[in-house]
C-alpha cells in the first residue's frame, strides 16, 4: 500500500477527539494487475508473487533463524562460565531490551536511510556482533554489552523491512503478508532451536554461534544482491530529534496509540507466561525435558492459527475476531491456575499460540493509522516495544511470584487474566473501527 491515513492536525492537537479519532484516509491506489487488491481478499501465493516481498520473506526467515541460535546458544554459554541463572537470563534478554531505547532515539532513521544498504547493514551488524562474542573469549559483561550495543538499532532494521512490505503489498495482500512472515517467524523459531541444540552438542556452544553469524551473513547477501536500489524519502532535522519527535507524534495519537497498546499487551503477557514455562514444569514434576514440548507448542500453535485465520477467513472476518481470539488466550493463560498436568498444559499453548492470529485483524487499521512520512518509525516502534515488553514481563511475574509466595501456575494465570482485562478495553473502541472491504 503505497497510500494511506495521515493523523488530523498537528502533534500537539493529537489527543484531542477532532485529532485522533477522525481521521481522513487518502484513496488506495489502483492495483497493477486487477485482482486482489481491489476484491478486498488475496490469497498466499500471490502474495509471494510479488518478487521484492519474496526477498524480504526469505532473507527475514535467516534472520530469525539466526537470532533464535544464538540467543539460545548465547545464553547456554553465559551459564556455562558462570552457573547464575540471571546472567543467563540477561543473556537472553540482552538481545531485545535495547530496542526501546533505540526505537526513541534513532527510530526516524527507517524512514530517512535507504533501504537496501539500511536492511543489509543491520543483517551484517548482527553477523558481526555474533563472530566477536564466539571468536574473541571476551569477559561475560563484555559480551552482554556486545549483544545490547548491537540490538540497540534494531529496531531500525526492522523498521525500513516493515515500510518495504506495506509499499510493496496493497489491501489484503499486507495483512496477508504480515501473516506470512509470522509464519515464517515461528517455523524459523522452532528451527533455530533445533539446530541450536544440535550445534551446541556437536560443536560447543561457543563455536555454535559461528553457524548463527554465518546466517545473518546470508541474510544480507540476499537483501544486498536482490532488493533494487531504493531512494530514501528526503528528511529535515536531526536523527535523535526527529525519532523522538515521530515517536512523540505516534503515541499522541489516539488510534495510533490504541492500536499500538492492543498488539503490545496480549504478547507482553503472554510472553510473560511463557517465561515460567520452565519453573511450572520443574514445579509440577514433569518428566526429563518436558519443558522444551511446553516450549515448542506456543509456535507451533502460532504456526497453525496465522494459516487457519490468515488463509480460510475474509479480512472483515478477521477483524471481527480480534477480540474473541484475544480472550481465548487470556482463558487458555487463566487455565493454568488449574495446575494442569503436562498434556493439558500443552493443548493449552497450543491453543494460546494460535489466537495470536487476533493480530491479523489489527494489521489494517494499524496501517491506515499511521501518517505515510512515519511508516517505518512506527513498525519500529510496534516491535520494539513487543520486545522490550516481552522481556520486562517474565521479570515483574516472576518477581511477583516470588515475593507473594505464589505458586507458578497461579502467577501464569494472572498474565492470562491480565490479557482477558485487554480484551475488554480492546472492545470498547474496536468495534467503531472503519471494517474492511468484505471479500
Amino acid at each position: 500500500m503505497t497510500e494511506t491515513a495521515r493523523t488530523d492536525g498537528p502533534a500537539s492537537e493529537a489527543d484531542t477527539p477532532t485529532s485522533t479519532d477522525a481521521v481522513t484516509r487518502a484513496p488506495a491506489p489502483p492495483s497493477t494487475d486487477g485482482s486482489s487488491a481491489t476484491r478486498g481478499r488475496t490469497r498466499y501465493r500471490e502474495v509471494l508473487g510479488e518478487p521484492r516481498f519474496r526477498l524480504i520473506f526469505v532473507s527475514h526467515t535467516f534472520a530469525v533463524i539466526a537470532e533464535t541460535l544464538r540467543i539460545t546458544t548465547f545464553s547456554v554459554l553465559v551459564y556455562a562460565a558462570t552457573t547464575s541463572p540471571l546472567l543467563s537470563a540477561l543473556a537472553f534478554a540482552a538481545g531485545f531490551l535495547p530496542h526501546l531505547p533505540g526505537s526513541m532515539l534513532l527510530g526516524s532513521l527507517a524512514d530517512r536511510l535507504p533501504p537496501r544498504g539500511l536492511i543489509a547493514g543491520g543483517y551484517l551488524l548482527g553477523a558481526a556482533g555474533t563472530l566477536l562474542v564466539a571468536l574473541l573469549h571476551l569477559p561475560v559483561g563484555v559480551s552482554l554489552l556486545v549483544v545490547a550495543l548491537v540490538a540497540l538499532p534494531g529496531p531500525v532494521f526492522h523498521g525500513a523491512s516493515g515500510r518495504l512490505v506495506a509499499e510493496f503489498l496493497e489491501g489484503d495482500a499486507y495483512v496477508l503478508g504480515r501473516s506470512l512472515n509470522n509464519i515464517a517467524g515461528s517455523a524459523a523459531q522452532l528451527a533455530g532451536l533445533a539446530l541450536g541444540g544440535a550445534a551446541v552438542a556437536v560443536l560447543g556452544a561457543r563455536q555454535a554461534l559461528v553457524p548463527a553469524a554465518g546466517l545473518h551473513l546470508v541474510a544480507a547477501a540476499v537483501v544486498r544482491l536482490g532488493l533494487p536500489r531504493l531512494p530514501a524519502p528526503p528528511a529535515d532535522g536531526t536523527v535523535v530529534r526527529a525519532s523522538l519527535t515521530g515517536n512523540l507524534r505516534l503515541l499522541r495519537t489516539r488510534a495510533v496509540r490504541r492500536l499500538l497498546l492492543a498488539q503490545w499487551l496480549p504478547s507482553s503477557f503472554m510472553g510473560g507466561a511463557e517465561g515460567l514455562i520452565v519453573a511450572y514444569a520443574g514445579q509440577r514434576h514433569f518428566q526429563a525435558g518436558a519443558y522444551a514440548l511446553l516450549m515448542a507448542a506456543l509456535p507451533v500453535g502460532m504456526l497453525a492459527g496465522d494459516l487457519v485465520v490468515g488463509r480460510l477467513l475474509a479480512p472483515r472476518t478477521r477483524e471481527r475476531l480480534v477480540v474473541p481470539l484475544t480472550a481465548l488466550m487470556g482463558l487458555a493463560v487463566l487455565g493454568f491456575a488449574l495446575e494442569p498436568g503436562q498434556g493439558v498444559a500443552t493443548v493449552l499453548l497450543l491453543v494460546a499460540g494460535g489466537t495470536f492470529a487476533y493480530q491479523l485483524g489489527l494489521q489494517r487499521p494499524f496501517l491506515e493509522s499511521l501518517p505515510q512520512e512515519l511508516h517505518g518509525q512506527a513498525f519500529g516502534l510496534l516491535g520494539s516495544g513487543i520486545m522490550t515488553l516481552q522481556g520486562v514481563a517474565p521479570v515483574a511475574l516472576g518477581a511477583a511470584a516470588g515475593a507473594a509466595s505464589m505458586a507458578t501456575g497461579t502467577v501464569m494465570g494472572l498474565a492470562g487474566a491480565l490479557i482477558l482485562a485487554t480484551a475488554v478495553w480492546v472492545a470498547t473502541f474496536h468495534s467503531r473501527l472503519p471494517a474492511a472491504v468484505a471479500a
